[in-house]
């Protein structure tokens, strides 16, 4: 294997749990226990709730949007290396 093939491979692991990270965000910043969240497009709210500080006394909010946070720095961290590569 090449080099950046074991980047991709690694990419594509790194991903797989990123529809958890997503969907226990979402339903906390759209305050919804609703399935369907993770499959509707609703993206500006999701983005002010990723990089603002939404709701400041609600703990698991703060846990969760600083986990998500550094998921997805290492994700883009890792997809800039595979391009560069």
């Amino acid at each position: 294997m090449t080099d950046k093939q074991i980047l991709f491979l690694i990419l594509m692991i790194w991903s797989i749990p990123s529809t958890y990270f997503r969907s226990k965000f979402r339903k906390i910043v759209y305050q919804t226990d609703d399935w369907k969240i993770n499959i509707k497009p609703l993206f500006k709210k999701e983005i002010v709730g990723l990089f603002t500080n939404m709701y400041p006394d609600n703990k698991n909010y703060l846990k969760t949007r600083n986990y998500y946070q550094i998921y997805l720095a290492v994700y883009l961290i890792l997809f800039i290396i595979y391009k560069i590569s």
